[in-house]
Parts: structure tokens; C-alpha cells; sequence
């Protein structure tokens, strides 16, 4: 079964673009800016060329130009003037959409030509903040509609990661400038999504500091054996969906109950942390809501 989504649905194409089903309908009939295919119970079906366009249009209408306008522009012009639109609000948006159509065609070439022109423009730190934070964010509630497969998101972050770990080993070649704490960073028990742990290791190794990446899945008898080997240790924890609800302050306690918090201190941070007792947390037990918010602590 091939599970590559090559068509799509008006819903799939709401989604994608943030442009109402309704509007797309009254786009598509007044002014005919979409060539639809139609099933044999004549329901609309889009290819990836329409998804394209549908993109770039949603671009220049959101600055300005009006929809009238662009249906009688030729085919080319619709693309020529995405690419003049320099301003930084919009260069953001281009280059969502461009990241959004190297997934959904799986094209590695089209990722890294868009991430080399905000290179250009922007720090590696910029442009995580201010696209792939928006971009997951979306891909999140796009694989939850089912706009995308799991092929798609597993590309794309595959990807982020590359970026996220060619800029980390340009800092871990550097000798620490600080040597108060040492952060050891992983993700608990049977938790795998990493990318925002990989991130925060980015993060913390530009501050100074010595880390130690563990990664997914590390059973708290593994934390400890890291315990013997360092002192002021900073254990950060990366909890997405695991533990699940009804046993995060249970994973909590076991922590504290493990290890000599006068010497070790634990920053929680992910999804499942709202969740725990808030009568767990102390000095050296921390939550943090954000990425940001925990970078601003270093």
C-alpha cells in the first residue's frame, strides 16, 4: 500500500493553508484559481500543484493583494511575486509553506534551499524560534487531522534534527567557560519525541556549559549511574507524552526519593508537566513551560 498522500481533500487544503473550506469553495467558483479533480460522487480531490499555488496565493493575499487580482495574473507571475516579498513577517510565511511542500513531496533539495535562504538572513537560533517552533507546532495538528502521514512528519523532523546537530557539534568542539554544574539531558521511559531535548542541548552548550546528551527512553537506574561520576549535576527532563498523566507525580517522587537533591537538581519540562503536584516542586525541582522559559534560567 502505498501510504504517500498525493491528493487532497478541501478539508486537507484548509488545514495546509489556514483558508476556510468555505472560502476556498467561493475562490475556486468565482474566479477559478483551482483546476479540482472530481470522484465519481463528484467530490473535490487536489493534486500537490494545486496545494502549491493555493500557498502562494494565501501568501499574497495576506499582504494585500486581493483575490480578484491575482486570478487573472498568468501562471508564472504567482510565484515571481511570493519571491519579491521580502519583508521579515512574510519571509517567515514563504518559508513555512516552502518547508510545508518539502514534506508533503518528501523533497530534501526544497528544505535545504529554503534553510540556507534564512541562513542568509537569520541566526540558527532565529530560525528556530520563529520557524520550525511554528512549523512542528503545525505539523502536530496536521498529522492529528490526518492532512499528513506519519512519512511525512518523521521526514521533516528527521531533517530539523540534521540542522539542530550540525549547529550543537560546532559548540561541543569548544571547552566549557563554566563549571558550577554539569546538564545531563534525556527523555524518560519510553518517551521518544527528542527534538525539543536535542534544542535545549543546543541551548545550554551555547551558555558554556558541559552537557551530557542521553537522548530517549533512559530508565531512572541509568541517571544514576551518571551520578557517580559528577557532582552538581542538572538533570533535564524532556516529558511529551510519558509518563502519561496518572503516573508523572509517581515518576516524580522516585526521583526525589533517588537522588540527594542538595547536590543534583531536576528541570522538567514538556506536555505531561502540567500534571504534576505542584507540592512537588521545589528549588531544586523545577518546571518550565517553554523552551524559552528554561534558556532564560541558564
Amino acid at each position: 500500500m502505498n501510504i504517500v498522500k498525493n491528493t487532497f481533500s478541501i478539508k486537507d487544503l484548509e488545514n495546509l493553508s489556514g483558508i476556510k473550506a468555505h472560502t476556498i469553495r467561493i475562490w475556486e467558483k468565482r474566479y477559478n484559481i483551482l483546476e479540482p479533480m472530481r470522484t465519481e460522487t463528484n467530490i473535490r480531490l487536489y493534486d500537490l500543484e494545486n496545494l502549491q499555488k493555493l500557498l502562494n496565493i494565501t501568501l499574497l493575499h495576506d499582504h494585500g493583494y486581493k483575490i480578484s487580482k491575482i486570478s487573472k495574473f498568468p501562471k508564472d507571475k504567482i510565484p515571481a511575486l511570493v519571491n519579491e516579498i521580502v519583508t521579515e513577517k512574510s519571509a517567515k510565511s514563504h518559508a513555512l509553506s516552502s518547508f510545508k511542500m518539502a514534506m508533503m513531496n518528501f523533497d530534501q533539495t526544497l528544505f535545504f534551499k529554503t534553510y540556507n535562504e534564512l541562513l542568509s538572513e537569520k541566526s540558527f537560533r532565529e530560525i528556530f524560534y520563529e520557524v520550525f517552533i511554528p512549523l512542528i507546532q503545525e505539523i502536530g495538528l496536521l498529522w492529528q487531522t490526518d492532512t499528513i502521514t506519519p512519512a511525512h512528519e518523521h521526514f521533516i523532523s528527521y531533517l530539523i534534527k540534521q540542522k539542530v546537530l550540525i549547529n550543537t557539534e560546532e559548540l561541543q568542539i569548544k571547552e566549557p567557560t563554566k563549571n558550577d554544574k554539569v546538564f545531563v539531558l534525556y527523555l524518560p521511559l519510553n518517551e521518544i519525541h527528542e527534538l525539543g531535548l536535542m534544542y535545549l542541548n543546543y541551548e545550554i552548550l551555547s551558555n558554556g556549559y558541559k552537557t551530557i546528551y542521553l537522548g530517549e527512553s533512559v530508565p531512572i537506574e541509568n541517571l544514576k549511574d551518571i551520578a557517580n561520576y559528577f557532582n552538581n549535576i542538572t538533570f533535564v527532563c524532556y516529558m511529551t507524552v510519558e509518563p502519561n498523566p496518572n503516573e508523572v507525580n509517581e515518576y516524580v517522587e522516585k526521583l526525589i526519593s533517588q537522588f540527594d537533591t542538595k547536590t543534583n537538581n531536576f528541570w522538567l519540562i514538556g506536555r505531561m508537566v502540567e500534571n504534576i503536584n505542584p507540592k512537588l516542586f521545589t528549588n531544586e525541582i523545577r518546571k518550565f513551560e517553554s523552551i524559552v522559559d528554561l534558556t532564560y534560567s541558564l
